[in-house]
C-alpha cells in the first residue's frame, strides 16, 4: 500500500432512536485495496457502508470517497462507485439482459461479456422473479461491477451461492484488485475475508475493535500454532504448560490440545519423543481468522 487513501472515515456515528448502531467509527481504505468489514449480524457493518454510499445521513463524523462527500456529492460519486446491497431487489418481470442494459453507463463492459463472466448467458431473457436465489445474487454483483467503478461496495456478496459460484466470485474480486479497483467487502464469512482482503476492520456493537491484515489480527487476538494428540500414558500432561512456547493447554476428551508460539512444536515434540509410544495422531496447524475472531464477535453487549 502507498498511503493513498481513497476512502476516509472519521468519527462516524449513527443512531436509530436511543440505539447507537455505529459508534465513533474511523478507518481509511487505500486505493486498489480489498478492505473487509467483518462482524456478526447487527454489528453496524451495513449501516456504515450505507452512510458511505449516501443512502443514510450520519449523525456526526466525516466521510470522503475519492475526495467527495457521499451525502453532498452523491450525483458525482454515482459515476465512480458501484454497489451490491444486502437487500437489493428488482421488478419481478424485468429480464436479466434488460436489467444490465438499464444500469449500463458509458464505462460498462459489453453485456455479452458480463453475462458470460457470471454464467448468466442462458438466463438473458429470464425474468428476475424466475431466477434462483443464487442467480439473483450473481446478477446483483454483476450490476455492481459492470460499469468498472473506481470503488465497489459488496455486502454479503456470496450469500446464497453454491461453492462453485462462490469461487467464481472470489476470482472476479481478485481480478478487480489486479485492475486497480478498490473493494469494500462486508461479510460475516471469515474464510472469505482471509482469502480476499488485504486488510480488515472488525466491528462489534457498532465499534471497530481491531484493524489490520488478517495475519496481524490472528497474531493480535489469537496464537501462532497449535498441536493436538492423544497423550501416551507416561506423559506428564500438566508439565506441558511449563514448556517454552506453550500458552494454552486443554484436555478435549481423550486428546490434548496445546496452543502458543511456533516454539511449542519443538518443545512439545521433544517431550513426546521421550515416551515409549509416540502418538500416531499428532496434528499441527496454524489458526485461521475464524478460529480467533468468532469467540470475540460472540461476546456482545447487546
Amino acid at each position: 500500500m502507498h498511503n493513498n487513501p481513497i476512502i476516509e472515515v472519521a468519527g462516524l456515528t449513527k443512531s436509530y432512536g436511543e440505539t447507537r448502531v455505529v459508534d465513533d467509527v474511523s478507518f481509511t481504505v487505500e486505493r486498489g485495496e480489498v478492505f473487509g468489514l467483518l462482524g456478526s449480524n447487527g454489528a453496524g457493518k451495513t449501516t456504515t457502508v450505507e452512510c458511505l454510499q449516501g443512502l443514510r445521513s450520519p449523525d456526526s463524523g466525516s466521510m470522503r470517497i475519492c475526495g467527495l462527500d457521499p451525502v453532498r456529492d452523491s450525483r458525482a460519486l454515482g459515476a465512480l462507485v458501484g454497489s451490491q446491497l444486502q437487500d437489493s431487489a428488482l421488478p419481478d418481470r424485468l429480464r436479466v439482459g434488460e436489467a444490465l442494459s438499464l444500469f449500463a453507463t458509458e464505462r460498462a463492459a459489453p453485456i455479452d461479456q458480463v453475462l458470460s463472466d457470471w454464467g448468466l448467458t442462458a438466463q438473458r431473457k429470464t425474468a428476475f422473479g424466475n431466477l434462483s436465489g443464487g442467480q439473483q445474487q450473481k446478477l446483483f454483483v454483476a450490476l455492481a461491477l459492470m460499469n468498472r467503478p473506481d470503488v465497489v461496495f459488496l455486502d454479503e456478496l456470496t450469500q446464497g451461492l453454491d461453492p462453485a459460484a462462490r469461487r467464481t466470485v472470489w476470482d472476479l474480486v481478485e481480478d478487480l484488485r489486479a485492475g486497480g479497483t478498490t473493494v469494500v467487502l462486508v461479510t460475516h464469512f471469515m474464510d472469505e475475508a482471509e482469502a480476499l482482503c488485504d486488510r480488515v476492520a472488525i466491528m462489534r456493537d457498532g465499534r471497530i475493535v481491531g484493524t489490520g491484515r488478517p495475519d496481524e489480527l490472528i497474531a493480535q487476538f489469537g496464537y501462532a500454532m497449535e498441536m493436538s494428540f492423544t497423550p501416551p500414558p507416561e506423559l506428564d500432561v500438566a508439565a506441558l504448560s511449563q514448556l517454552d512456547g506453550v500458552e494454552q493447554l486443554a484436555q478435549l476428551g481423550s486428546r490434548v490440545e496445546v496452543r502458543g508460539t511456533a516454539e511449542l512444536v519443538v518443545h512439545v515434540g521433544a517431550a513426546l519423543s521421550t515416551c515409549s509410544t509416540i502418538p500416531s495422531d499428532v496434528r499441527v496447524g496454524q489458526p485461521c481468522l475464524e478460529d480467533v475472531l468468532v469467540p470475540i464477535l460472540a461476546t456482545t453487549g447487546s
